[in-house]
C-alpha cells in the first residue's frame, strides 16, 4: 500500500510541476466546489435543526462564509496561493509577537538574541506571504517538488513505513 501512495504522490507532484497554472486553477476549483457544497449543507442544517438557537445561528453563519469563500475560490481567487499566504501571515505575526514579547519581558543576552532572531524571521515570513500571494505558479511548483520528494521517500521505504508507524 505504501508503494501505491508513493506513486500517487509522485504523479500529483509531477502534474503540479509540469502544469502549474492548470493545476493551481484546478485545485482552486475543487476547493471552491467543496466549500460551496459544505456551505450549502451547513446552511440548510442550520435552517432545519432549530432546537438550539446558537447552533442554528452558527450553522447559518459558517454556511454563508463557506459559500462566499467557495464562490471566490471558484471564480476570483487562487485558493492555493491564498491559503499558503494566509498561513504564512499567521505564522509571521505570531513570530513577531513572540519576538517583541521576548525582547520586552525576557532577561539575559541569549534570550534577547533569540527574540531578535524571532522578530527578524517573523518579518521575513510576512514578506514570504506577500510573495506567495502574488506568485501562485511558484507555490504550485514548490508543492509539486515537495510531493515528489515525499512520494519517492514513501515509495522507497514501502512497507517499512508501516513498521515505523506501528512501533513509533
Amino acid at each position: 500500500m505504501g508503494k501505491i501512495i508513493g506513486l500517487l504522490y509522485i504523479i500529483v507532484g509531477l502534474l503540479l510541476v509540469i502544469y502549474p497554472i492548470f493545476s493551481s486553477a484546478f485545485i482552486s476549483i475543487v476547493i471552491g466546489f467543496a466549500l460551496v457544497c459544505f456551505g450549502m449543507s451547513t446552511f440548510c442544517m442550520g435552517l432545519v435543526f432549530t432546537e438550539t438557537r446558537i447552533f442554528t445561528y452558527l450553522s447559518i453563519i459558517v454556511g454563508l462564509i463557506s459559500l462566499i469563500f467557495g464562490i471566490m475560490f471558484m471564480f476570483f481567487l487562487n485558493a492555493l496561493s491564498f491559503l499558503v499566504s494566509f498561513q504564512f501571515y499567521i505564522v509571521g505575526f505570531l513570530m513577531i509577537l513572540y519576538g517583541l514579547l521576548g525582547i520586552i519581558y525576557l532577561e539575559g543576552k541569549t534570550y534577547t538574541i533569540l527574540s531578535i532572531i524571532s522578530l527578524i524571521l517573523g518579518i521575513l515570513t510576512i514578506a514570504l506571504s506577500v510573495f506567495a500571494a502574488s506568485q501562485p505558479v511558484l507555490i504550485a511548483i514548490i508543492i509539486g517538488v515537495l510531493l515528489i520528494v515525499d512520494g519517492v521517500i514513501v515509495f522507497v521505504m514501502g512497507e517499512s513505513m508501516s513498521l515505523i508507524e506501528k512501533y513509533a
